[in-house]
């Protein structure tokens, strides 16, 4: 049977730790766990700053050459003033104008792409395909998404990772096959509510931020503040015609990126049921349980 456990903040945090130690493709999971409900044991790393160029010393005119320093002062000091005027702008130009020139250009109707995106998300019933999960380190782990709206959610993560998220309308389960347990979360307390929900509408449900174009396709910025931890930062990523979603991006409350990258997806795709089962160990999840692992058996 498989165990039971309840998430609550503090045990999220002990399974943070837990991870940690884990192998690398159990510690991405646990990062993908903790973008979804917003713990982390530490802060996010800052970026290095860049290193600052030594500066010349400056040393003290020799004496044979005082004479000629201070003829030549009134002439070096009026140089020196047009050089500190002229530099900032050649300094902008290099700098600014490459910048300028790759900048993505605005949509021309914000409220338009939010109703693209709304009927994409309200037109699937079925999704399958591949992901690939970047987390906040760098490192990479793979595996399969399967949706069926309303709701039901399962990622089955790559060898040598043993863990499965499974998600059945009601609750979130995270299972180890190799330990044979599961915790349980509430699936209001995920910031994945724009692939959950039958029907959503992004801005009445989240808060939108902003709609741009990326190079290659377009990106609405989101904020939601119910979930579990404080508010997590959502980025989605479609093609140029808002028909299909390449990428998310979740920034949890304390600073960590996780990212996941789409592929191959079908939408409309039949799907087994049975697929979004959890067992909450009642009487009637046990005998459901036996009668999925016999139909697996044959």
């Amino acid at each position: 049977m498989i165990g039971r456990r309840i998430r609550t903040a503090g045990s999220v945090f002990a399974a943070g730790l837990w991870l940690a130690t884990a192998n690398p493709a159990e510690a991405q999971v646990g990062a993908f766990i903790d973008s979804l409900f917003g713990h982390k044991e530490e802060p996010a790393p800052q970026p290095e700053a860049a290193p600052v160029p030594a500066q010349p010393k400056k040393t003290a005119p020799k004496k044979d050459a005082a004479k000629d320093a201070k003829a030549g002062g009134a002439k070096s000091a009026k140089a020196a003033e047009k050089a500190e005027h002229k530099a900032p702008e050649s300094k902008v130009a290099a700098v600014g104008a490459p910048a300028a020139a790759a900048a993505p250009a605005e949509p021309a109707d914000a409220a338009t792409v939010l109703a693209q995106a709304n009927a994409y998300f309200n037109g699937i019933n079925t999704l399958t395909g591949s992901f690939m999960q970047i987390g906040a380190d760098g490192r990479r782990i793979g595996g399969k998404l399967t949706l069926a709206k309303p709701g039901r959610l399962r990622f089955d993560y790559d060898q040598p990772s043993p863990l499965e998220v499974v998600a059945d309308g009601t609750s979130v389960a995270v299972r180890d096959r190799k330990l044979n347990t599961q915790d349980l979360y509430f699936i209001a307390q995920t910031p994945l509510k724009f692939l959950l929900r039958e029907k959503i509408d992004l801005a009445r449900d989240l808060t939108v931020t902003d709609v741009a174009n990326d190079p290659g396709g377009v990106r609405i910025s989101l904020e939601d503040r119910a979930t579990l931890g404080g508010t997590s930062k959502i980025q989605l990523f479609f093609d140029p015609e808002v028909k299909t979603l390449s990428q998310w991006r979740i920034t949890d409350p304390q600073g960590y990126i996780t990212t996941v990258t789409l592929s191959n997806l079908q939408r409309g795709k039949s799907v087994d049921g049975s697929l979004f089962f959890i067992n909450y160990g009642r009487a009637e999840d046990k005998a459901m349980q036996q009668q999925i692992q016999q139909s697996q058996q044959q």
